[in-house]
């Protein structure tokens, strides 16, 4: 079988045409929804065990002062005890803690406010070059998590993420710009791309 000179010549350009094609790509696939741009209120945060917390009780500083959560999601507070915690809010803690106060007959009125201190880490995993687990703190975007990973390594598709995302306990994929906002427990997912 013999080849003319325009198939000899036309050879290369389909050849380098597919490996073009093929570097565009990437390993794994974007999902089709856009991660939410808008910040979830911190308000809306739900303590876990290990959480750390600062309560600040008004005018009883004796009682005030930064807790950790324990294995069972409790608090072990001064004179009340156990004070279950895992799974409200900050506020609704505040809330708990002030009905505790007046049912032991310590305080009639006391006023308690609970301010979270650490919250859930996050995940960064694929190609950035050193995946794991991250302390989450306010404010973070895509890109700052990131950066804590130390950054893309030299195979990842930079620009848009997978964000994973556990809503009411079922983990959601969306496709995710840097600039996106993260919560408390998302996994940052940078793809491969394809040489």
């Amino acid at each position: 079988m013999s080849l003319s000179w325009k198939s000899v010549l036309l050879l290369p350009l389909v050849l380098l045409s597919v490996f073009l094609a093929g570097c565009s790509q990437t390993v794994g696939v974007f999902p089709s929804e856009n991660a939410p741009m808008a910040v979830e209120a911190m308000q809306s945060y739900r303590l876990e065990p290990g959480n750390r917390i600062r309560l600040t009780i008004f005018n009883e500083e004796n009682l005030s002062g930064d807790f950790t959560l324990d294995a069972g999601g409790n608090i072990a507070m001064p004179l009340i005890g156990n004070v279950s915690a895992s799974g409200l809010t900050a506020k609704q803690l505040g809330h708990r803690i002030e009905q505790s106060l007046k049912d032991a007959g310590l305080l009639q009125q006391p006023s308690a406010s609970v301010e979270v201190q650490t919250f859930r880490p996050f995940y960064v995993l694929g190609e950035v070059r050193q995946p794991g687990e991250y302390q989450y703190s306010s404010g973070m975007t895509v890109l700052s998590a990131i950066a804590r990973a130390g950054g893309y390594d030299y195979r990842a598709v930079t620009g848009d993420v997978v964000l994973v995302r556990n809503i009411d306990g079922t983990q959601k994929e969306y496709k995710a710009s840097e600039l996106t906002p993260i919560q408390p427990g998302d996994i940052v997912r940078v793809l491969e791309r394809r040489f």
